[in-house]
């Protein structure tokens, strides 16, 4: 995987082959970036990455200024290689050791973007507990936005909350705001 920009732009990152993940592709990561750049300032926004794996979205987020980054997964060898990689790059990136849906019933903080990958062949049902919970537990602030990566086989659309869907390859990401 690679940096995009920011202070580590085209930086490659070696993740071990051991954990169970499948990271964001670069064109899928650099089109979700784009897209989160024309409306957030990366430096002023908070960010909650859950199911963060290898910490490819949060590294990302931090490469590009981004202060207040937690790191949620419940893989303990995910863990260790995010704060491992966010020492060597200085990157302020908190990580929680955590089942992402037990971190949310018990979660009280406010963020500007959550974004989960969770595994792609999660159910739909469980998808649908993602949005539930964060806008239930009022977790997005007002500007808030909640992105979900998921295959072009799962269709999030009918879930409350949905705004909009963008397709990169086999990856998309959904989108979900508070209604106004």
């Amino acid at each position: 995987m690679r940096i995009i920009s920011g202070n580590y732009k085209g930086r490659r990152i070696i993740a071990p082959k051991k954990l169970p993940v499948r990271p964001t592709t670069d064109m899928a990561k650099e089109a979700l970036f784009n897209i989160i750049n024309n409306t957030y300032y990366f430096n002023e926004v908070s960010v909650v990455d859950l199911f963060a794996g290898t910490g490819n979205i949060s590294f990302e987020f931090a490469s590009r200024g981004t202060e207040q980054i937690v790191s949620v997964d419940a893989d303990f060898g995910c863990v260790k290689f995010i704060n491992k990689i966010a020492q060597e790059l200085d990157f302020n990136i908190s990580t929680i050791k955590s089942d992402v849906f037990n971190y949310l019933e018990k979660a009280s903080f406010k963020s500007n973007i959550i974004f989960a990958d969770p595994p792609y062949d999660m159910s739909l049902e469980d998808f649908s507990k993602i949005p539930e919970l964060v806008f239930n537990k009022g977790l997005l602030l007002d500007d808030g936005v909640l992105i979900i990566e998921h295959s072009k086989y799962t269709d999030l659309s009918g879930l409350e909350h949905f705004t909009n869907q963008r397709r990169y390859g086999v990856s998309v990401f959904s989108f979900f705001e508070q209604s106004s």
